[in-house]
Order: C-alpha cells, then structure tokens, then sequence
C-alpha cells in the first residue's frame, strides 16, 4: 500500500515549524522528508538529520537529472527535496511531510497530484510582525520587508486543501492531526489497509 504525501507551507512567522514538531509526536508513521541544501553545516546539526550538506555542483546536477521534486535557492544557497527518497517512503508504505514554501509545494503539486496540502496562517498582521520583529535585531525597514514578503505568499492560500489558523498553538496542532487522521481514514487507504477483513466481511458465509 502506497503512503500518503502532505504538504505544509505558510509564510515565515507563522509558527509551521513548531506546529510540525508538535504534530510528530502525536502522530505515529509520518516521516519529515530531510532536505539537501548547500549551504554550511552549523554547529549541532548532524548531516543526514536536519540536513542532507552537499555541494553546489553536486546540488545542480542533481537538479539536471530531475532528481528533486522541488527545489529553490534562498539567500544563496540551494534547497531540495530528493524524488527518490520520498518515492522509496511512499512505496514502503510510510506517510511523508514534506514543510515547504508555497513555490515548492506548486512543484509538488504538479507531480503528485495526490498529495495533501495544507496552509497555515496567523490570527492577524499584528501577530505575524510581532513574531517577525521578534529577534530584536532587525531594523523596521527589514522587518515591514519581512512582512511584505509574508503577505505576498499568503495570498497564495487558495491553492492549498487545507487552511488552519495559527491563533491558539494547541487547537492549530490538533487541527492538523486531524486532517492527518480523516486521509487515513479515507475509502481508498481504508480498502487498501484492511483488504482481508472487507473481503471476509462483504462475503455471505453460511453456517
């Protein structure tokens, strides 16, 4: 039986992040795709766990050989999520997140028609700046560009399953394990799952 392929994206301050943590301890069977990237290796972050650390001309090639499913370069540095890796959980049978942009989950989206895609979004802008100006490192320009750029990829929620609002931390994971639960349950999975039992139960036996 194949897994299912999810997608969360949201603009930065949103909370994804630590909405996707929380989700992982609470749902078993769902694997976080590990990105590749070329960009360094920072202090505690172990190659293979947070990151797959490769090479810019490593990176590139890969790109030519069609080897991500998406991938976009930030600030200088590429990022990708492996076609084969995602592929190979997927066939195994294990369910797979994959916390991406929204420019990445369109890409995901045109190859895996399928997937489940949910946006996450803040109660308000007053909320999303004040998380943005958080660090308290930024000057005002940086932050209202930070914003700027926020309400620019917010705009493209419509494209998206799913939407949930980040306004309470503990309803917004709950209301993701949720959507997580409902695809599980679905006809197609259900019917693939528990094949033996349906056919036992929809044939007439006489005693």
């Amino acid at each position: 039986m194949s897994g299912l392929l999810f997608v969360v994206s949201a603009a930065s301050g949103t909370g994804k992040t630590s909405l996707v943590k929380a989700l992982l301890d609470r749902v078993s069977n769902l694997h976080v795709s590990v990105s590749h990237t070329t960009r360094g290796q920072r202090p505690g972050e172990l190659d293979g766990v947070h990151y797959h650390f490769t090479s810019k001309e490593s990176f590139l090639s890969q790109v030519e050989q069609g080897g991500f499913i998406e991938y976009a370069e930030v600030f200088g540095n590429y990022y990708g999520t492996s076609q084969a890796k995602v592929k190979e959980q997927l066939q195994q049978g294990h369910d797979v997140l994959l916390e991406i942009d929204w420019q990445g989950a369109d890409q995901v989206r045109r190859l895996f028609p399928e997937s489940k895609q949910i946006f996450i979004l803040p109660p308000t802008q007053y909320d999303l700046r004040q998380r943005l100006s958080n660090r308290g490192t930024d000057s005002v320009e940086v932050i209202e560009h930070r914003l700027s750029c926020a309400v620019e990829d917010m705009r493209h929620f419509a494209n998206f399953d799913y939407i949930i609002i980040n306004d309470d931390f503990n309803k917004a994971v709950h209301e993701l394990e949720a959507i997580i639960t409902a695809n599980r349950l679905a006809t197609l999975q259900q019917s693939a799952r528990h094949q033996q039992l349906i056919e036992k139960l929809i044939t007439l036996h006489r005693e």
